[in-house]
């Protein structure tokens, strides 16, 4: 049969190949090595690493504007006094808690900030602020992107972030007792990009 023919050939032809020059299989080790026969797996650099660093001092990995991570932030008022965070993102894919300390493009994680204070580090795209955590008044909340080895994702020296200003309201007393028996002011968001 001439199809098992052309499938051995092609095992054959991998088979052959020096590893390092040229593989068949996929995904980062095929391309990079695996550490075998000599080859050693060096990831190419991401981005070029900056002097400026965020608050607690890790670097901005600047990439080109084309294809570049992007961030955009939605914070809500739940009914329950809490807040509920959706990110959404384009060009990035949160990665996993227990990922490789490595900048690999478009991927990392989103670190949540309250008024410029850590809150959480987040790898899926939604996050809830606990009730009572947001005293009354205006606070900013910012979700900005990381590589997977710490360093902040920046485009035109600028980290890849989104901000909103969202204001907790204290409770309303209600005239009248609401269907949920109890009453909540609502809150308002307003983004900045």
């Amino acid at each position: 049969m001439s199809w098992t023919r052309g499938v051995l050939s092609a095992l054959a032809v991998c088979v052959l190949l020096p590893t390092g020059l040229a593989g068949c299989g996929s995904g980062a080790s095929a391309e990079q090595g695996d550490g075998k026969n000599g080859v050693v797996a060096s990831p190419s650099p991401v981005g070029k690493l900056l002097d400026d660093t965020d608050e607690a001092g890790r670097r901005y990995r600047e990439v080109g504007s084309k294809g570049a991570p992007w961030v955009g932030l939605q914070v809500e008022p739940d009914s329950d006094g809490s807040w509920e965070v959706r990110l959404t993102l384009r060009n990035f894919t949160l990665s996993p808690q227990a990922s490789t300390a490595a900048a690999v493009e478009g991927r990392g994680t989103a670190r949540l900030y309250v008024d410029r204070k850590p809150l959480a580090e987040l790898s899926t795209p939604e996050y809830r602020i606990g009730v009572g955590y947001l005293p009354h008044g205006t606070h900013h909340v910012t979700a900005r992107l990381y590589a997977d080895d710490g360093t902040v994702w920046a485009v035109d020296g600028k980290a890849v972030e989104a901000t909103a200003d969202i204001t907790a309201s204290e409770p309303e007393e209600s005239p009248s007792p609401s269907p949920s028996g109890s009453a909540l002011g609502a809150g308002r968001v307003v983004v900045r990009w």
